[in-house]
């Protein structure tokens, strides 16, 4: 018998992508299944002409959530950085596909790294956690908002005067090609995203069909990371509009956190690590935020919350 799932996804090249690839991914392992997309629109992508801080959390989010809540679609594909900790009432995270690369990464237009772009260059970024790490790294650049998709965005790279852009390392990869990379920020540099190159897929709480088809394409490392990320990001109580990075791997059998605190113009910030058994992942995120905000992280928490 023909089973039919309608996912849910935003519009853009790279979000039909993942959607694409989750598609792939239940095909493989259950061919009989009959899999469309239903593109929906988020305020975030209907506003293109101002910035999104200020506008509350799950701007790419909340209007597939709502489709998924009333039985529109079965399930939903989210850049996993993109999701807010706490999801609405009723939903849940029903599988991670295995993590793409973490990284940022610098597309500049004359092919120059970070430390050879000349004084007062002048590199897009939507991203408070990019800008603030940016500034930190190289106050003399002057950071210019650029918003829209990834193909937008690269678009403005090659008409405008951008010198660069600093954009997340899996996107590039998946809808581009790594040719177009200039340089890439080892985390250690430029701290990702929580969940950054991570798919979340989300479905109903109680949808134990699309539990039991999504359970062959969940990775159990992405899983135990991301989760560990998304602690410190809400023990800290912040999101993707204040300049917070955090990244977990689990490396030589221990989990390994290195989290960043930054103010929105990157002249301060504070960063912890810490490393443990997988098995102690809540702990590991306790310590770690309490670290951070031993360090200052809660004044600089603060003052971005009055940008």
């Amino acid at each position: 018998m023909t089973q039919t799932i309608k996912i849910g996804t935003r519009g853009s090249q790279l979000a039909l992508w993942q959607a694409e690839y989750v598609k792939k991914c239940l095909h493989s392992r259950f061919p009989h299944l009959e899999i469309s997309l239903q593109i929906i629109k988020t305020t975030g992508d209907k506003i293109q002409n101002r910035s999104l801080i200020g506008l509350g959390k799950g701007v790419f989010t909340r209007e597939i959530e709502l489709a998924l809540l009333d039985g529109t679609v079965d399930l939903a594909v989210h850049s996993m950085k993109d999701l807010p900790t706490k999801l609405p009432d009723g939903l849940c995270i029903g599988a991670l596909p295995s993590r793409g690369d973490p990284r940022d990464v610098l597309v500049s237009a004359s092919g120059s790294t970070l430390e050879e772009l000349p004084e007062r260059a002048q590199i897009g970024t939507t991203s408070p956690r990019r800008r603030a790490q940016l500034s930190f790294l190289r106050p003399d650049l002057t950071v210019v908002e650029t918003r829209g998709n990834l193909d937008t965005r690269l678009r403005k790279l090659r008409e405008t005067d951008l010198d660069g852009l600093i954009l997340a390392a899996a996107g590039i990869k998946r809808l581009v090609g790594e040719e177009t990379i200039t340089e890439y920020f080892e985390v250690d540099k430029m701290v990702p995203a929580p969940g950054q190159g991570a798919l979340g897929i989300e479905i109903r709480e109680n949808d134990r069909e699309m539990r039991k088809f999504l359970r062959p394409i969940n990775d159990g490392d992405t899983e135990l990371a991301v989760a560990a990320e998304r602690a410190v990001l809400s023990g800290l109580g912040g999101g993707c509009q204040v300049p917070i990075g955090v990244y977990a791997l689990i490396k030589d059998g221990d989990l390994a956190i290195v989290a960043m605190v930054a103010d929105y113009n990157g002249k301060r910030r504070v960063v912890a690590e810490e490393r443990g058994a997988p098995k102690q992942a809540a702990h590991i995120a306790e310590r770690l935020t309490a670290s951070l905000l031993s360090q200052g992280a809660r004044e600089l928490l603060s003052e971005g919350d009055n940008e």
